[in-house]
């Protein structure tokens, strides 16, 4: 797919989770969305009601390494953004209502930390990212741009930070960065209003270090409550700190070999603090650290370590005990907006996200928000996977799709391979239809041949043509191999690979060899290094003379790969260039050589007479079928496949008018028209010449054909026989254009808001309804996608219900979330449905019933390829005008409701507008009807000013 089309992502999640195990988290000001990150590299986006109900909503895919550390990204409240960071230097911000990446970036360095700090120049508020990690300094970001500006550079003892903390003081008006590096020393840098005038050539050195001797510092928190305290976690105890002149007030180690991990004020005289397995405790603190006792400060310079610790007033204690693969990630929150809770949020390993808001808690993770799902999410085959006397269908392992088939091939966890069409599966999981009623639907094929879980795939036609376009290869735990016929389900070789489990299949390029041996089996024919002297070319074969030079190995044999691998490789045409065939077969006087190239130009020129004929016939060259990709993806290894099906409108649009072309139409073939035709070639001077060198081409075609074609012949006769034997794949047959544009329009029609346009699309356009919400997905910039989970029905059913002030089902619901998420979907999804709309309606018989929805067009035969006789076959049936009528009238109707009434149904209140930058990038024809009509719901003021901030893409 093209990187500049509009691509837009449906995605079939399964009944299993992904895995996300949580290494970082976030709560939003407001209280209502958590966002998780995960060692994998995801990031979670979670709803919370004022009820402390949580339900995830979508997943955003772009890192490639574990999530470090996540914070807030913007200033002002109508915009929520957020940024993410992992261990690869990655950097992207990100949209919290669509999950849109807006930028990113990428650095030499990874950060363990991120705060956000806010300031105001002016009327307008803007935003800075402090940074800390692997380097000694404190990098600040801009917010919006993820462009370092400058840093914060220590003079005395510069070391790698361990954690940092920004104090905004309202008795000093001064804003100051405290900072604890891993040697334990205190470092504080002032940051002033002229913070914007700072350049990234002007480091700012830090006003004060101080040894507090707290090494391996684990947090460090400000009382926002005093604003006169300070509290450092470190692994083995904690401390509370004077924030005037960092005096240290008391010092508490940890009980029992406990390992803390963080902490935080949830009062002026309490702090929480968690430790690494999970557990909370709440600790009172002594007068000597309150600023509001008289005894403030009379323990300064007389706290030992080891001293007696301070009541233990709550304990939040962990009631799951299960074994966690690694440490969970436990954060307090204290709300600043209404409901202003003071929440202890913790997440681990097995994506669970556990709320306590004192003595009330709440607990889910993203296991048991799918088991809630009704219907449940449904995977991409399976229907044709559940098992007699099992609830769980087989899990699929490892999948392929072969565009140009459009099949699937989908391994499962029993050791078979499904061979099923893209389309017809996706449709028996996502829409309603008789298709319910079938059992076994679509037709299939299962292969067996592998003893236990199948875990890799590979078409290798669709990498490299010169394998066979038959051929399919699979890999499983059980050490095999095994080559498929595709088309006869037959297993042609089996390959045992001693070395493990097979876990990827990889084709090497062309001109590029695998050499060494480590634990990578080479599964191919024996290979000689030779000598080889091109003496002549005949296809298919190529003859070569040459004997062993010799035999090295070791040091010599290494550096004559490389040598090797210097020399451009020369063009496969140089050899068989006339001029150089001729001197080569004179030089040598081989009679054989001078033989094998006549025989090559008269082939030749027979191929190009052969091809002459289809050439002139004007046939429309057939546009690469990429309008559907389905692709497998997984968050983990562990995990079964999930399936996302990614949908090119612009190739939909061309494949729907490049076969509208290729149908015959009866205009053309009138005889008023071959009398013209024939009438404008008589006036030709060059007529008679014409019809001599037809007479003359005819009859070197069946010369050609009789003496120097018999092979071909043979060889196609053979080949037609073994397509007799084989079995068909399907006993289905359908177009896959039209189903394709079948799936993608009944998935994005706004279902159920006008009842009359819904019997229509149904009886007269053969659209489909959906089960229920479609799990559609976004691709932003850098090809950074967000993908909506199954689970994000609940709350889209709970806004609902609170809006209209009933419950409501899933069928009511269906087509109606998909345009109140956010402007960029809401975008995006209008211009494919009226753009497909408007090119169907341009269509002869665009519906998708009827006999036409069974075969494809007549595809002309490949230049180059003998004519065959071929059966008639009966015209197709063509409608009646009246019924054209209707089908026009229909897909006009609908491209008129999206256009022109969707936010008056809606409801403005759920319907947000189209972004005119993305329209303004996507200017093209079909787009004209969308922004003229649409024009009135977008604020015209945002072109008047200019557009600051990212992109939109």
């Amino acid at each position: 797919m093209s990187g500049n089309s509009l691509v837009l992502p449906i995605v079939l999640w399964g009944r299993t989770a992904p895995t996300h195990c949580i290494s970082s988290l976030l709560v939003m000001d407001d209280l209502a969305t958590i966002i998780t990150g995960c060692h994998d590299g995801q990031i979670c986006i979670w709803d919370m009601t004022s009820d402390l109900e949580v339900n995830p909503r979508a997943m955003l895919f772009g890192h490639t390494a574990s999530i470090t550390c996540l914070s807030k990204a913007s200033p002002c409240s109508d915009k929520q953004y957020i940024v993410s960071a992992s261990e690869s230097g990655e950097m992207c911000l990100w949209d919290v209502n669509d999950g849109r990446c807006i930028e990113f970036t990428k650095l030499a360095c990874a950060h363990t930390g991120i705060q956000f700090y806010q300031f105001t120049i002016g009327t307008q508020r803007e935003g800075r990212l402090l940074c800390n990690g692997h380097y000694p300094e404190i990098l600040v970001v801009d917010a919006t741009s993820l462009e370092v500006l400058y840093s914060l550079v220590s003079k005395i003892s510069p070391d790698w930070i361990s954690s940092m903390s920004i104090i905004h003081s309202h008795r000093t008006q001064e804003d100051t960065v405290v900072a604890v590096s891993v040697t334990g020393i205190l470092k504080v840098w002032i940051i002033t209003q002229d913070v914007n005038r700072m350049q990234d050539l002007d480091p700012v050195f830090e006003e004060e270090s101080k040894p507090i001797y707290c090494g391996g510092c684990q947090s460090i928190s400000f009382c926002t409550f005093t604003q006169l305290s300070l509290l450092v976690v470190c692994s083995k105890y904690w401390r509370v700190f004077d924030a005037g002149d960092y005096s240290l007030l008391c010092s508490v180690p940890s009980e029992n070999d406990q390992s803390w991990t963080g902490g935080d004020f949830i009062a002026a005289d309490k702090i929480i603090i968690w430790t690494e397995d999970g557990c909370s405790y709440i600790y009172k603190l002594p007068a000597s650290c309150l600023p509001a006792s008289e005894h403030f400060r009379t323990d300064v310079g007389k706290t030992a370590e080891g001293s007696i610790p301070p009541l233990v007033y709550s304990i939040a204690d962990r009631t799951d005990k299960q074994l966690l693969i690694c440490p969970p990630v436990t954060r307090f929150f204290y709300g600043r907006r209404e409901p202003f809770h003071k929440l202890l949020v913790q997440g681990d390993s097995a994506g669970r996200l556990t709320l306590w808001k004192l003595q009330v808690s709440s607990t889910i993770s993203l296991q048991e928000a799918f088991d809630k799902l009704a219907p449940l999410s449904a995977g991409i085959i399976d229907q044709l996977s559940v098992t007699p006397g099992s609830e769980e269908p087989i899990k699929v392992t490892a999948s392929v799709y072969i565009p140009s088939q459009g099949r699937l091939v989908c391994g499962r966890e029993d050791g078979s391979i499904i061979l099923v069409p893209a389309t017809q599966t996706a449709i028996v999981q996502l829409l309603q239809g008789e298709h319910m009623l079938r059992r076994g639907w679509p037709p299939h094929r299962t292969l067996r041949g592998h003893r236990n879980k199948v875990t890799c795939l590979l078409y290798p036609h669709q990498v490299s043509p010169r394998y066979d376009q038959r051929s399919l290869v699979s890999g499983g735990v059980d050490f095999s191999v095994i080559v498929w016929d595709i088309f006869t389900g037959e297993m042609k070789h089996v390959f045992c690979v001693h070395g493990g489990e097979i876990t990827q299949i990889l084709v090497p390029p062309e001109n590029c060899s695998v050499k060494r041996y480590l634990n990578v089996p080479i599964l191919s024919l024996p290979l000689c290094l030779l000598s080889l002297s091109p003496l002549a070319l005949s296809p298919p074969s190529l003859s070569l003379s040459g004997a062993l030079d010799r035999c090295v190995m070791g040091i010599t044999a290494v550096e004559i790969l490389n040598a090797c691998d210097e020399v451009v490789p020369a063009a496969v045409d140089a050899l068989s260039h006339p001029a150089v065939n001729l001197k080569q077969a004179m030089t040598r006087r081989s009679l054989a050589a001078l033989k094998n190239m006549a025989t090559h130009k008269l082939q030749t020129l027979a191929t190009n007479l052969l091809a002459a004929d289809n050439a002139d016939k004007g046939n429309l060259q057939k546009y690469s079928n990429n309008s559907l990709v389905v692709q497998a993806m997984k968050t983990n290894l562990t995990d079964p496949d999930m399936h996302v099906l990614f949908f090119d409108v612009e190739s939909v649009i061309i494949q729907l008018l490049t076969e509208e072309a290729q149908r015959p139409n009866p205009t053309l073939v009138s005889p008023e028209t071959l009398q013209k035709a024939q009438g404008a070639a008589d006036k030709g001077g060059s007529f008679l010449a014409n019809k001599i060198f037809k007479q003359v081409k005819e009859t070197m075609k069946e010369t050609i054909k009789e003496h120097l074609l018999d092979e071909d012949e043979e060889e196609e006769e053979e080949m037609r026989r073994r397509e007799e034997k084989s079995k068909s794949l399907s006993l289905l047959e359908y177009n896959l254009t039209m189903d394709t544009a079948k799936l993608f329009m009944s998935c994005l029609h706004a279902w159920g808001l006008n009842g009359p346009l819904d019997e229509v699309c149904l009886s007269r356009l053969g659209m489909l309804k959906p089960h229920c919400p479609i799990s559609f997905g976004l691709i932003s910039r850098g090809g950074h996608m967000s993908l909506m989970l199954p689970t994000f029905k609940e709350s889209l059913l709970r806004q609902m219900a609170l809006s209209t002030g009933r419950k409501l089902s899933l069928s009511e619901m269906v087509g109606k979330g998909t345009y109140g998420v956010s402007r960029a979907v809401t975008t995006q999804h209008l211009l494919s449905v009226i753009s497909l709309a408007n090119t169907l309606m341009g269509m002869t018989n665009a519906t998708f019933v009827g006999e036409h929805m069974k075969k494809a067009p007549v595809r002309p035969p490949r230049p180059g390829t003998p004519e065959t006789p071929k059966k008639t076959a009966a015209p197709p049936q063509v409608s009646s005008p009246a019924v054209q009528g209707q089908i026009k009238q229909g897909w006009s109707q609908l491209a008129a409701m999206h256009c022109v009434m969707l936010p008056d149904l809606l409801g403005l209140d759920k319907f947000r507008p189209p972004l005119l930058e993305m329209l303004a990038r996507r200017w093209q024809d079909r787009c004209l009807e969308v922004i003229s009509n649409l024009f009135k719901h977008v604020n015209v003021n945002s072109l008047v000013h200019r557009v600051t901030g990212p992109g939109q893409d």
